[in-house]
């Protein structure tokens, strides 16, 4: 793969690029470039074919950001590893590895589905098998890029002791499955700009990847593992819309004499198909272990309608749900729009929310 240079196009384009990298997975090595949904460039070992300027959106330019590795098909990266994402298209670097357990309904069992449960909601036989995500950071000149895409700030913590609503947020921190990441390597000492790259890294020629974790890192993670920890991946496709759905407990709070359990979740959706659709509606069940059920519905999801398109087929947010009891579960449906005005629901894979009640108070803040 040496000579095989990594370009990044900061433009408006296909997922075209991402099935030649697929193709060469499975056949001689490629490389494979995009941006945030951007036009491709690919090349050989041997040959390299750049895109034409009528292939570029106006006033939009290729840079170049590395030479481009083999995907690893098994084993894990490392802390410090360079890659760009493969959905969204954004420079970014490992900070570490979780295992977890991804529960995809589309490989369920062939068991019968089981009558409906006490969360009131069908559910399938599904056996989780392990899988690797990774905690990141982004590249903060790719955010303004993928904001309209993907939310930078998906990594949110409690506040403080005073209000229990109160939540922060880190800035260009996410999490990413093994096989979004396209690795790549860089001669820049300094290669991501990102407030916490030097505080986290410290750059090793004599290291492979060259960028190792300092004693911050390490500190860092071990000190809000508990709020950090990737467990569950729940994954379900209806109608070529495939939702993806990552629960994390944050933390309990005592309010009005009560105590309030908070979590966050993280959704993908992806369209695996050409046609265009668009998202209307969301409407969530919530089951609380103190026997309430809540019913939320509402338009489109934090404000936005997000459009999933060939060229743009992915949308990705965050948000929270509190509960006035330990555990619960969530599930619900999202309503698409086609362009002929007929609509459909995509199911919400059900996934619970859990806590551990035995957990340290949650971090007021964090402190390098």
């Amino acid at each position: 793969m040496a000579g095989c240079v990594a370009r990044r196009a900061l433009a408006v384009g296909s997922r075209w690029w991402s099935r030649s990298l697929a193709t060469a997975r499975g056949s001689r090595p490629l490389c494979a470039v995009g941006g945030a949904g951007a036009l491709p460039l690919v090349a050989t070992a041997t040959t390299r074919r750049h895109l034409s300027s009528r292939n570029r959106a106006e006033g939009k330019v290729l840079e170049t950001v590395g030479v481009f590795e083999v995907p690893k098909q098994n084993g894990k990266y490392e802390t410090g590893q360079l890659f760009l994402h493969s959905v969204f298209g954004y420079r970014g670097v490992v900070l570490f590895p979780w295992q977890a357990r991804l529960y995809d309904r589309d490989v369920a069992s062939a068991a019968p589905e089981k009558a409906e449960n006490p969360a009131g909601h069908g559910s399938k036989e599904v056996k989780g098998k392990t899988h690797t995500y990774y905690q990141v950071l982004i590249d903060a000149r790719d955010c303004p890029h993928i904001s309209q895409r993907s939310q930078t700030e998906a990594v949110t913590f409690l506040a403080n002791h005073d209000d229990s609503r109160a939540l922060y947020a880190i800035p260009g921190l996410d999490y990413v499955s093994h096989e979004d990441i396209l690795p790549y390597t860089s001669t820049d000492q300094v290669p991501i700009q990102h407030e916490l790259f030097e505080r986290f890294l410290l750059y090793d020629q004599t290291k492979a990847p060259p960028f190792v974790a300092r004693e911050t890192l390490r500190a860092w993670q071990e000190k809000n593992h508990p709020w950090l920890e990737l467990s569950d991946v729940h994954r379900e496709t209806t109608e070529n819309i495939r939702v993806t759905v990552i629960p994390f407990y944050m933390g309990m709070r005592e309010a009005q004499n009560s105590h309030v359990y908070w979590w966050r979740y993280c959704i993908r959706l992806e369209n695996l198909d050409s046609d265009v659709v668009q998202l209307r509606e969301r409407h969530w069940r919530i089951f609380s272990l103190s026997g309430t059920l809540e019913t939320v519905r509402g338009r489109g999801v934090v404000g936005r309608e997000p459009v999933l398109s060939k060229e743009q087929p992915a949308f990705q947010y965050s948000s929270h749900v509190s509960l006035q009891a330990s555990s619960g579960h969530m599930w619900g449906t999202f309503r698409f729009e086609r362009p002929d005005g007929s609509h459909f629901d995509v199911r919400i894979p059900p996934f619970s929310l859990e806590s551990n009640k035995d957990e340290k108070t949650p971090p007021s803040g964090l402190h390098w």
